[in-house]
């Protein structure tokens, strides 16, 4: 099954912010585009911004003047949905309310003809829900696209319980020839991207709320070590609090509650006040004119370790250890298997985050993880109220050695980029296992849809195949809610391993 012809009419109904860049979408690419809007003289408004939009392409050189003009004279505003009759294709964008998207989709089966491709821009509904409003729901689909349309290149093409085959081929195609890039999954809450996206959120919320560091410090350990484009708290401050409540709460609903997808209380309160982020001027931080911008805590200046030992070659950040070498500190190895860690002079200890907790050991600090430990900026470390002051000391001085920043977050077990990716990863084995999308298209729309750093899978395969299991098995343990419970999905990954390399453990 082939793309929709470009000379055939695509239909956008629903003429706000994201039905505007689905329509660009389309007329630029080339087709015939009728935009309609139930409210009277909305859908002329939208054509005409449309239009205006176009005139800005040409001034950036990216569209010619001639592009431009055939581009509006393709450009409709229907005043009825009867004037889509011959479109080969009706995306709908209208209100996220069921019984609004099935009634709308009602009126337009009994106009269009029969081959004409039916798809939803839904974010949080169900697609099979919407379609069963149809009496022929094979040919409806879902089309997410991400705001802004016009400059994201992700559309997730989402198919029902009852999607043809046909039907959502046709439309990856086409979606495909619109310059995008598509990704194929089942109709699950929240797709791939707001489904697996979760905890990206969720962890920075739940560390806050357990006093484990404020919203400045994790945002920028999360950009500076984890290496995410935006923090969790400044996302969602963009995104508004409002909007992104809205979709956890529709996941952890659709989820019958399963706590892996836990709402915030205290994204929650922050709704409750009004306070949802840059459109109101405060969010988790204060927006307003003339407010300084937060700085995050930053750990002052401490004198290096002379030497420090190696137990092992810390795993995924083996590469410190030539990183403190280059830094002038003395590397001494213990050729005993006492795990992955450094010790320091004073006896004390330093390790990956692991799931464990600080105030368990004698004297030990924490550091998290980082993308790559030799172009981040800023390390996180933890430690409880029982660590020594000399141990916590000797670890901020080697890192800050290495040229970093040093945050020193609460005793939290996973810190806050470790246990993040871990439950990422583990929603994306999850994800797989059920069937809702393959591993390829999972890390795809990661990458492109939120702008993450590295796909699941492509963590996964730098961490080691056991890694996310052994992290989240440890915080299940300190935390058995069954949060942080590892999937059967992830279970076997690991597991698989294993028993490749012979264990019996």
């Amino acid at each position: 099954m082939t793309a929709i012809d470009l000379s055939s009419p695509v239909a956008v109904v629903g003429a706000g912010t994201m039905g505007q860049g689905i329509a660009q979408v389309a007329l630029v690419a080339g087709h015939p585009v009728r935009l309609h809007d139930a409210l009277p003289g909305r859908a002329r408004e939208a054509a005409d911004a449309i239009g205006a939009r176009l005139d800005r392409l040409v001034e950036k050189d990216r569209l010619t003047a001639a592009d431009r003009d055939a581009a509006r004279a393709r450009l409709t505003a229907a005043e009825s949905l009867a004037d889509l009759a011959d479109c080969a294709l009706v995306v709908e964008a209208v209100l996220e309310r069921l019984d609004v998207k099935q009634e709308l989709l009602r009126e337009l089966e009994e106009i269009v003809a029969d081959d004409c491709l039916l798809a939803t821009n839904t974010s949080s509904l169900s697609v099979t829900a919407i379609g069963g409003a149809l009496r022929h729901p094979g040919r409806f689909v879902g089309l997410h696209f991400f705001n802004p349309a016009p400059l994201l290149p992700l559309v997730e093409v989402v198919s029902g319980y009852a999607t043809d085959v046909s039907s959502a081929t046709r439309a990856y195609e086409t979606a495909r020839a619109w310059g995008k890039t598509p990704v194929a999954c089942a109709d699950t809450p929240g797709f791939i991207v707001n489904r697996i996206a979760r905890p990206f959120y969720g962890e920075a919320f739940a560390v806050y709320e357990a006093q484990g560091g404020d919203p400045a410090t994790l945002d920028a350990v999360l950009r500076e070590s984890g290496g995410f484009r935006m923090g969790a708290f400044e996302l969602t401050d963009l995104i508004g609090q409002d909007v992104n409540e809205s979709v956890t709460h529709s996941v952890w609903e659709s989820f019958f509650r399963d706590v892996r997808f836990a709402p915030s209380l205290a994204q929650r309160r922050l709704v409750e006040s009004g306070r949802l982020g840059r459109k109101t001027g405060h969010g988790w931080y204060d927006h307003g004119e003339g407010a300084a911008a937060p700085e995050p805590h930053t750990a002052e200046p401490a004198q290096p370790p002379a030497y420090v030992t190696a137990e092992g070659d810390l795993g995924p950040a083996a590469e410190l250890l030539a990183l403190i070498r280059e830094a002038g500190v003395q590397v001494r190895e213990d050729d005993e298997d006492h795990g992955t860690r450094l010790v320091l002079p004073g006896g004390g200890q330093l390790a990956l985050a692991d799931g464990q907790t600080s105030v368990e050991f004698r004297d030990v600090v924490y550091f998290d993880l980082a993308l790559d430990y030799r172009k981040a900026t800023r390390i996180a470390l933890s430690a409880s109220q029982d660590t020594s002051p000399q141990t916590l000391s000797e670890a901020i001085g080697l890192f800050q050695a290495l040229g970093k920043d040093v945050s020193v977050l609460g005793d939290v077990p996973g810190m806050i980029v470790a246990r993040t990716i871990a439950r990422i990863v583990d929603l994306a084995h999850d994800a797989v296992a059920k069937g809702v999308a393959t591993e390829e298209d999972i890390d795809t729309a990661m990458r492109l849809g939120v702008n993450y750093p590295l796909g699941p899978f492509e963590w996964s395969r730098r961490l080691g195949r056991n890694w996310a299991y052994a992290l989240l098995d440890d915080l299940h343990l300190r935390d058995p809610s069954g949060r942080y419970a590892p999937s059967l999905a992830l279970y076997r990954h690991a597991y698989a391993s294993d028993k490749r390399e012979g264990s019996t453990s």
